[in-house]
């Protein structure tokens, strides 16, 4: 197996375009999931903010979860983006809503993605309690939010290393 070619996605993000769609919905969580995103970016060798150039990072902030994969998708197909993170929260109620939205949202990014070829990973989390959410987007490498953005990098740069891939 030693001659088998691996493609790996690089943890490099200094010459990507990296949009992060953000639920403003529980916010102190997905705030905090963002901030994990933004420090992973920065570690990756983004540039930080805008969309004018290689290694930026744009942050697209909708009203809740549910918006996340219309955003994500017109943002993918806008052409300015190599990959997309998309940060949210849904807490377990005492009603169905949370596994229709759960399932409705993890569906349609997953969709997105398919569709425009941009690469889109999931960081919305879908948690039990308020707690467990918080637990999920503190500092530091456990943060879902760094998870997701990393993740995106990754892929974004294995799909730029495929044959006849352009980018």
């Amino acid at each position: 197996m030693r001659d088998t070619p691996v493609i790996e996605g690089a943890a490099d993000a200094s010459v990507l375009r990296v949009g992060l769609v953000v639920s403003a919905y529980h916010g102190a969580i997905t705030g905090a999931l963002r901030d994990g995103a933004l420090a992973a970016l920065r570690d990756a060798g983004s540039r930080g903010a805008g969309t004018d150039g290689a290694g930026s990072v744009t942050v697209i902030e909708v009203p809740g979860a549910f918006e996340i994969p219309l955003a994500a998708r017109r943002a993918a197909e806008s052409g300015t983006f190599d990959a997309i993170a998309c940060l949210g929260c849904i807490i377990r109620g005492e009603t169905p809503h949370f596994d229709y939205l759960a399932s409705a949202v993890a569906h349609a990014i997953a969709t997105a993605s398919q569709a425009t070829g941009v690469p889109m990973t999931f960081g919305v989390l879908t948690t039990n309690s308020l707690d467990e959410a918080a637990a999920r987007a503190g500092d530091g490498p456990s943060n879902k939010g760094r998870e997701a953005a990393l993740a995106a990098v990754q892929l974004a740069n294995v799909i730029g290393s495929l044959p006849g891939t352009l980018r």
